[in-house]
């Protein structure tokens, strides 16, 4: 007999086990290297192929002098670089350099393999189990 779980109790436990794993996968970066905000804030330029600072801070939900010092120290690792904004030469536009696009790689690689590992250490069924949840957690993912 299969019991029911209430929903609110099943999002509960979704919500902490997707939040632990994220911490995990976090963990799995390569030491002494970006934090994590900096990271965070790559990301949305390489996702976004060009910000402007302001932007970017709108982004990452931070507040501009925050975002000035963040964006100051990936300039200063040659990970972003600044170019004239076209319309307006007041602004900026931030951009991701080779060297910002191989330092995202070498995280995103450090966490598959991580990851690839724990999931090798699984029985093929709960592999599969794994897989519908994929499936399943995609779905929930899309607006």
């Amino acid at each position: 007999m299969t019991r029911r779980v209430p929903v609110a109790a099943v999002a509960t436990q979704l919500r902490d086990v997707i939040l632990r794993l994220n911490r995990r996968l976090r963990q799995a970066r390569p030491v002494g290297d970006l934090t994590m905000t900096q990271v965070s804030a790559l990301l949305s330029i390489d996702m976004s192929g060009a910000l402007t600072p302001r932007e970017l801070a709108d982004v990452e939900r931070v507040q501009p002098p925050t975002m000035t010092k963040i964006v100051a120290k990936l300039e200063e690792r040659g990970l972003v670089q600044r170019a004239p904004h076209p319309t307006d030469g007041r602004q900026v536009i931030l951009s991701v350099t080779p060297e910002g696009r191989e330092m995202l790689a070498a995280h995103q690689r450090a966490k598959e393999e991580w990851l690839t590992r724990r999931i090798a250490a699984l029985t093929p069924e709960e592999r599969d189990a794994l897989r519908r949840a994929a499936e399943i957690l995609d779905k929930l993912a899309r607006d």
